[in-house]
């Protein structure tokens, strides 16, 4: 409970149970103190706040009127922790995401393990679920927010947040493209490559990027599955085209590198973090999106 009045937590356990020995079994506290502080705060307020009975105590008109102040500050002060707790993240809550297969390997989990060093009293739950499925799911109340690629628009979602991530080149770091900062797409033409397909939002802008600089990929396999594609990659079986995030595991783990392809006809691919603009959001989960956000700013 709230740091309260020892008078007024008195003067509550006798108003309820119209007994000083029973206000003292509740709070454990010697009878004597309790009726001590009672005629103290009688004394203070200039009024009689109990009608001492046979029977027991009754309030009085005045011990009825600060009775129902006493409720109402022990309510505001309950309030008044709370607010207090979520400022210093203490608050237990929980938090429901729905997130694309390209984000659940190590993105999602250093996300999390953040998360948890930050919030350790909220429990999220993650939903892998396909892109074009996820804002009819959010608007239905499946999640709290959502991390999207791509969210086109929907009237009924809010950006909160967004990012630019790059599309490049995943190869082995022994690879000539390894070395290099930045590569021209038209290096898709010169070595062995594994390209991604539907349902994989990522077929769009190498779609146009074929289109608008003739460039013909040397395609040597695809695949509509990102762990596929990597695992191709590091058997050596070719170059492939992913976002940054798709391969940001092996890349922090020096198993793979990226490089980002520069063109300026490339369709920028987005992350973002989107919610129902109707919806109120709890206290949890606000924030995990501030949490989110300045994660945003730590890595990309």
């Amino acid at each position: 409970m709230p740091v309260f009045s020892r008078f007024l937590r008195y003067f509550m356990a006798v108003a309820q149970h119209g007994s000083i020995r029973k206000a003292s079994d509740e709070l454990h506290i010697a009878a004597s103190a309790i009726d001590r502080q009672v005629l103290q705060g009688e004394k203070i307020l200039g009024t009689q706040l109990f009608e001492r009975l046979p029977s027991g105590l009754r309030l009085t008109t005045a011990g009825e009127l600060l009775l129902t102040s006493c409720r109402r500050w022990s309510r505001d002060l309950n309030a008044l922790q709370t607010q207090l707790d979520n400022l210093k993240g203490l608050r237990q809550g929980s938090t429901d995401i729905l997130i694309p297969d390209a984000l659940t390997k190590g993105f999602l989990p250093t996300l999390l393990g953040r998360l948890r060093q930050t919030h350790p009293g909220i429990m999220v739950s993650v939903h892998v679920r396909k892109s074009h499925d996820m804002g009819e799911l959010l608007v239905k109340g499946h999640a709290d927010f959502a991390l999207m690629f791509n969210p086109g628009h929907m009237r009924e979602l809010s950006v909160r947040t967004h990012k630019e991530i790059p599309l490049g080149f995943v190869c082995l770091p022994s690879h000539p493209i390894a070395d290099m900062e930045e590569a021209r797409f038209s290096l898709a033409a010169e070595y062995p490559m594994i390209i991604p397909t539907p349902p994989l939002a990522l077929w769009r802008p190498i779609g146009v990027l074929e289109a608008e600089t003739g460039v013909k990929v040397a395609t040597v396999a695809k695949a509509d599955n990102i762990q596929m594609i990597k695992s191709m990659v590091l058997e050596g079986a070719g170059v492939g085209i992913l976002s940054y995030l798709d391969a940001y595991d092996e890349v922090q783990k020096g198993q793979l590198a990226f490089t980002p392809i520069v063109n300026r006809k490339l369709p920028p691919l987005t992350l973002a973090l989107c919610v129902d603009r109707s919806r109120q959001l709890s206290t949890a989960a606000r924030f995990i999106i501030t949490e989110i956000e300045n994660f945003f700013a730590d890595q990309f």
